[in-house]
């Protein structure tokens, strides 16, 4: 492919504290035992590593500390660097904390107003030359944001999500100077004033409160959102729903007094508005004491052990190589990742897998596909279970997939959903386009998304750049609600994408047997840059029967590289020339 990926091409186009929590045990960090000797048993709690700087209203040089880890982190796309930020409850004054790569910043309150900024947590673009379609994978969570000039600039891409946060002022989406930006994701936010995304080409909104919402590109989508515009795909590009159907918030880190506790949101059923806007929110907590801490360099075996032993587990920032997988066979577990903690599969096996059980909940954390191909890199539940698990679903949230770009890496499929009522809420899954490792076949991966399972819900659904289908629905009764993708662009010619008689896999394919489906604001787009002749036949591929059901489709091409024939299936029309305009469905069949 072109050593100019299309985001650089578009771009120039456009222009501490002490961590406390509880003491570490000698043991925290077990070895391997002899044969035949028993399992130590390993501790629960204990420090949170030297990657999560904890601070507090009394700490000196925060600024400083925000302003070096920032300087190492802002143009480390591939980087090894991860980093977490804490602040506890209390009020901050004059702060700017602009965050580069791997990097996350949360309150340790219950409640985002248990922890104000009066200042700006920053993402701009100055690093690319104002284009902001590289600013992956940083977040913001727990905060809330009084900024100094009434508006806080949050101009981000895929996997950099915008969580449980009040912005007492405006949200601009863009980069300074309004250059290309192709994020992104905000829930159970509120913003008191204007959300302007200006320049973003996409965006999903959920269980949120705003003031108003400024414009749009291509695809805007809101579910369960306050204040949210009025329904007017394609013109304006809104896709609006008033409820999301099932929500379960991401799990979270906070300070009850000095013990740092892990609070488990509850889930809802037709979801609007935030869950914490009249006070404490509603769900459970577990001590940090019930979750074995793990740091960078400790083995798959130790997970391993930690779980059986009926421990969760907190992954502190940093790479995590795994022999084995990590294996999740109770109920009600947690693995929650702090600062882009990234989960590397050795020898070809898969990353992390659930057993067919209630109420797993994995969040937070990057899957980083290992120079073997691992068959798949993320398993939720065996192939073929029929349990029921509408009443404690698992959920799949901030939990992300990369295969390529920081070094060469394989697999034929990044996430299989297997299980049943499954929630997948904000994933980006991504065979790199840039970077090192990169090529046709050189980062081979066939399909980014399997779902197998019947009833499983994508809120915020982001899968790019597969060889074959970037999404391969088998399951009854699947809903998505927001789909970014865009196509491989580095398909050689139009034989190598060719499937069967058809013209190009399809961005999201509905198996043919499936009865009922359905899906609301969905976007393919395609950069055949090494070959612009490629004719990709559809963006979307599904039975044609009344009960799968599509709503608010387009398929654009970008700058005229490649072309698309139609929307979905036979219908839409077919995308042309250079003008980078969308082809638009608004209900089908």
């Amino acid at each position: 492919m072109s050593s100019v990926p299309r985001r650089t091409v578009l771009g120039a186009a456009a222009a501490v504290s002490a961590l406390a929590a509880l003491p570490t045990p000698a043991s925290a960090a077990p070895t391997t035992p002899a044969a035949n000797k028993p399992l130590a048993t390993l501790p629960g709690g204990g420090d949170l590593g030297p990657n999560v700087i904890v601070f507090d209203p009394s700490t000196a040089g925060i600024q400083a500390k925000l302003d070096q880890i920032f300087a190492q982190q802002e143009t480390a796309q591939f980087g090894t660097g991860r980093y977490q930020l804490l602040f506890k409850p209390g009020t901050y004054s004059g702060l700017n904390a602009q965050l580069g790569f791997y990097t996350s910043i949360s309150g340790l309150g219950l409640s985002p107003d248990d922890t104000t900024i009066n200042g700006d947590i920053t993402v701009d673009a100055g690093w690319f030359n104002g284009n902001a379609t590289q600013n992956f994978w940083r977040s913001a969570e727990n905060l809330a944001l009084v900024p100094v000039s009434g508006t806080n600039r949050w101009a981000v891409a895929q996997a950099a999500p915008f969580r449980r946060m009040h912005v007492r002022g405006s949200l601009n989406l863009s980069p300074n100077g309004y250059g290309w930006a192709s994020g992104g994701y905000i829930a159970d936010s509120r913003i008191d004033g204007q959300v302007q995304p200006y320049s973003q080409q996409q965006w999903y909104t959920r269980d949120s409160v705003i003031g108003s919402w400024l414009n749009g590109v291509w695809n805007m989508v809101f579910s369960g959102v306050q204040g949210a515009p009025a329904q007017g795909f394609p013109n304006p590009v809104y896709t609006t729903l008033a409820t999301t159907p099932v929500s379960r918030e991401k799990p979270f880190l906070y300070l009850n007094g000095t013990e740092y506790r892990v609070f488990l949101p509850e889930k809802r059923t037709n979801a609007s508005g935030v869950t914490w806007g009249n006070g404490t929110p509603r769900g459970t907590s577990l001590s940090l004491s019930q979750f074995y801490v793990a740091k960078p360099g400790v083995t798959a075996a130790t997970l391993n052990q930690a779980l059986t032993q009926g421990l969760h587990l907190l992954l502190t920032p940093g790479i995590y190589h795994l022999d084995q997988p990590i294996q999740v066979n109770r109920a009600n577990t947690v693995v929650l990742g702090l600062g882009y903690a990234t989960l590397v599969p050795d020898n070809g096996v898969t990353a992390l897998k659930t057993a067919d059980v209630d109420g797993v909940r994995l969040a937070g954390f990057l899957i980083d596909a290992g120079t073997v191909n691992s068959n798949t890199l993320l398993e939720v539940g065996p192939a073929g279970t029929t349990t029921d698990h509408s009443a404690n679903p698992t959920t799949v949230q901030d939990v992300f997939v990369r295969i390529g770009g920081a070094g060469a890496g394989k697999a034929t499929t990044s996430m299989v959903i297997n299980n049943r009522h499954t929630i997948v809420d904000h994933t980006w899954l991504w065979r790199a386009d840039h970077g090192t490792g990169i090529g046709w076949d050189t980062n081979r991966a066939d399909y980014g998304l399997v779902v197998g399972g019947a009833d499983v819900l994508a809120t915020g659904l982001f899968v790019e750049h597969f060889n074959k289908y970037d999404v391969q629905w088998n399951g009854e009764r699947g809903r998505t609600i927001f789909f970014q993708n865009e196509k491989a662009y580095d398909a050689p010619n139009q034989a190598a994408i060719q499937n069967g008689s058809i013209k190009g896999y399809a961005a999201y394919k509905v198996a043919d047997n499936v009865t009922v489906h359905e899906g609301w604001g969905l976007g393919s787009y395609c950069y055949y840059n090494v070959a612009p002749t490629i004719v990709q036949h559809n963006g979307f591929a599904a039975p044609n029967r009344s009960g799968v059901k599509f709503h608010d489709l387009l398929v654009v091409s970008l700058g005229g590289q490649g072309q698309y024939e139609h929307v979905i299936n036979e219908t839409g029309p077919a995308t042309s020339g250079t003008s980078t305009v969308p082809s638009t469905v608004v209900s089908y069949p």
